[in-house]
Formats: structure tokens, C-alpha cells, sequence
């Protein structure tokens, strides 16, 4: 009769020194966050002012601020969000809703799977040649929006369609009971049910468009360009590429290194207030949708 309490005791010790590893670590994920946000926030801390967040560049961007590659981000994640989220909303409810599972289906699930494991300099030749070159938009936010938007497509339908499977049946059910049109069911029901999760999509979408380099280097960013985009076709700054050069171009390290970190913690905020305004949003639509 030992023997089952054995058993039982191991098990549990098993299950403990499990769970004990699983919660060291997400400590240890959670503290190496920590570590890389205190130090770009201890480096560059002390170049953040209103100057250096409102002001045209100088000196080769050695001196003055950073306004314009911030317009710059800003223009291009609304272009590529512009650009992405309708078609790729559009494509998982076809996906979910309209084909059935087939062949058909898996290999356009299949392709969109590759697509999102291609790597970003990829996107950034293939925007060059299509967008810059034949299709004759220059180096242009155009370009570079329609290039992030392709590069962000496949976030947007794998979270739309994971989201639009949430949704339990019986609301499709009960759309069609009433007499709703397939359309008119998503359209009403089933929409509304699942786009509070459909905005994680977007919320990864935007943090991954923020921080991509490479595929504005070929078709939309310029290093010092101290004035202001006035339209889709001019070229922008963007904190990204501004990064990668001033840490790359061999200038003054003393100089380039505090404008260095100051601009990658310019670019966490903007993310940080990105998302914590779209899962407040999502939140907000999430009660709204319990509420009816």
C-alpha cells in the first residue's frame, strides 16, 4: 500500500519543481525587460527635453532634436495600418467564414504563415523594386507605408482569425435563426463580438511596423532631413533608421551615443503609448460588448 503514496509524492513533487521553474523563468524574462529598459533609460535620459522632442536636427544630427523622425514613424505606422488592417481583417473572415476547410484553405493559410516568416529585408527589396522603381513612387512614405503594411499583413490575419474563432457558434446560430444574411451576421454579430481581440492584431502590428529598419531603408527614409514631409510622395526621417546610423556612421561617440539611447527611448514611449491606448480601447469595447 506504500507504494501508491509514493507515487502520489512524487507526483507532486514533480508538479512543484515544474511550476517552480515555469514562475523562475518569467522572473527571469520580466527582469531582463527591466535591465534593458533601465539602461536605456539611465543613457538616455539626460538628452530628453522639449528641445530635443520638438526641435529641427543640426549638424548632421549631432545637435538639435528629433521632431521630424518622430512626424516621420508616426506617418508611416498610420500609412502601413492604413494600408494593412482593412485587408487583413477582410482576408480572415473570408478565410474563417466563407471557405470551408480544404485544400484550398490550408494553402492559403500555409502561405500566409510563410509570408510572416520571411525576413524584413526581404520586404524592403521587393517595396525598392515594386514600389520605388516600377510602380514610380520614390523614395516616399507611400512607398515605405505600402512596404510595412505587406511586411505587417500576416500579424493582422492570423489575430483576426484566431479572433473570429473565439466567437462561439451559436451566435452565427442565432443570427441565422432570425433570418440574418451570412453578411449581416458578421456584420452585427459576430464583428463586434471578436474586434476587441482583433485589436491585439493591431496593437502587434503597430510595435512591429515602429521598430523595422530595413524595409524603410530601401523606400522611404532619409538620415538628416531637417524639415517636415509635405506630402505621400517626400521622403521622412524616421527613429529607427535615425538609430541604426547614429550608432553605425562612426561619428563622435560621445556625442552620438546619449542622442543614440535618448532616441531608442523616444521610440519605447511611442510604442508603450500606442499600446497601453489600444488595450484601452480594447477593454473599453470588450465591456461594451458584455454590457449588450
Amino acid at each position: 500500500m506504500e507504494w501508491p503514496k509514493n507515487t502520489e509524492r512524487n507526483k507532486n513533487l514533480r508538479q512543484v519543481i515544474a511550476f517552480t521553474s515555469f514562475k523562475l523563468l518569467s522572473y527571469a524574462v520580466v527582469m531582463i525587460l527591466f535591465l534593458i529598459l533601465a539602461q536605456i533609460i539611465y543613457k538616455g535620459i539626460s538628452v530628453i527635453s522639449w528641445e530635443f522632442l520638438t526641435a529641427m536636427p543640426e549638424d548632421g544630427m549631432t545637435k538639435g532634436g528629433i521632431f521630424p523622425a518622430i512626424v516621420g514613424t508616426f506617418y508611416l505606422v498610420l500609412g502601413s495600418m492604413v494600408f494593412a488592417f482593412p485587408i487583413g481583417v477582410l482576408s480572415a473572415i473570408y478565410i474563417n467564414e466563407y471557405t470551408k476547410d480544404s485544400f484550398y484553405k490550408r494553402f492559403i493559410k500555409l502561405m500566409t504563415n510563410s509570408l510572416a516568416g520571411i525576413p524584413s529585408i526581404v520586404f524592403g527589396l521587393f517595396g525598392m523594386t515594386l514600389f520605388v522603381n516600377t510602380l514610380g513612387f520614390g523614395d516616399s512614405i507611400l512607398a515605405g507605408s505600402l512596404t510595412l503594411g505587406l511586411l505587417t499583413l500576416p500579424v493582422v490575419i492570423r489575430t483576426t482569425e484566431e479572433a473570429l474563432k473565439s466567437v462561439d457558434d451559436s451566435f452565427r446560430h442565432g443570427g441565422y435563426a432570425l433570418g440574418a444574411t451570412k453578411l449581416q451576421t458578421i456584420r452585427r454579430v459576430v464583428l463586434p463580438i471578436a474586434f476587441p481581440n482583433i485589436i491585439t492584431g493591431l496593437i502587434l502590428s503597430i510595435g512591429r511596423v515602429s521598430g523595422e529598419t530595413a524595409p524603410i531603408l530601401f523606400t522611404v527614409a532619409a538620415y538628416f532631413l531637417p524639415k517636415l514631409p509635405t506630402g505621400i510622395f517626400d521622403q521622412v526621417m524616421a527613429l529607427p533608421y535615425h538609430l541604426y546610423v547614429i550608432s553605425t556612421s562612426g561619428t563622435n561617440v560621445a556625442e552620438s551615443q546619449p542622442i543614440a539611447y535618448g532616441t531608442a527611448l523616444v521610440l519605447i514611449m511611442i510604442v508603450l503609448l500606442v499600446n497601453i491606448a489600444a488595450n484601452t480601447l480594447r477593454r473599453y469595447l470588450g465591456k461594451k460588448v458584455k454590457m449588450n
